[in-house]
């Protein structure tokens, strides 16, 4: 079933996940307004990059649906943060790598999420977004790596905020890893620091998901 599961976190939080199966022209035509997403379809994409995209907008209505029947389409704003047009107090971050996709929904604050594919390349990009003290706490793991990356962009995601140094701005504590636990990460900015809870699981031996919600952004 390409609808891996609908997880409430909270009376106004929902984790969706999608395990992936079909073909673009299947996810298409089973999304509703199918002719309005496949004009917004990003073009020059390739086959994987174009199935994970409509899987995403397909899960996310799947997610909606826990919420509201009200019909709505998905959409970015200009930093690229998706939403529903017809539902802007509705909170929505997307994420996907091979063939797993993920989406979380919120009816109040806002949410970020990421799922990664552990793989090497996250170890040896490490000193470009890990500080000194988190490549010595993710030391020779490749699924801790791949962990750092996922929280950082979860955090990214959640403040939707353009030209952060994930190397410098954005900073975990150390942890040990397990199936399933909670992160916790800080956002340095200018004149504002701000600190949160980033969930994470292990779906599969091989991918890591992290989630995170806040009531109020601060900038």
């Amino acid at each position: 079933m390409p609808l891996h599961s609908l997880t409430p976190l909270a009376d106004h939080l929902v984790l969706g996940l999608w395990q992936l199966e079909e073909s673009a022209d299947a996810l298409l035509t089973a999304l509703p307004e199918p002719q309005q997403y496949a004009a917004l379809q990003p073009m020059g994409r390739d086959e994987t990059r174009t199935t994970q995209w409509l899987a995403g907008r397909a899960l996310a209505h799947a997610v909606l649906r826990e919420f509201t029947a009200s019909s709505a389409i998905l959409i970015n704003d200009d930093n690229g943060r998706p939403f529903f047009g017809q539902l802007p107090a509705f909170a929505v971050s997307l994420s996907h790598s091979g063939q797993w996709v993920a989406c979380v929904v919120a009816t109040q604050g806002q949410v970020g999420t990421d799922v990664e594919l552990v793989r090497d390349k996250a170890q040896k990009l490490a000193p470009r977004f890990l500080s000194e003290a988190e490549r010595a706490d993710a030391g020779d793991e490749s699924a801790k790596h791949s962990l750092y990356w996922s929280a950082k962009e979860t955090i990214y995601k959640l403040h939707s905020r353009r030209g952060l140094v994930f190397k410098e701005q954005i900073l975990l504590d150390p942890f040990k890893l397990r199936e399933a636990g909670v992160l916790t990460g800080h956002l340095l900015l200018e004149n504002s620091r701000s600190k949160h809870q980033i969930h994470y699981q292990r779906l599969t031996p091989d991918y890591v998901l992290t989630y995170a919600h806040s009531e109020i952004v601060k900038w």
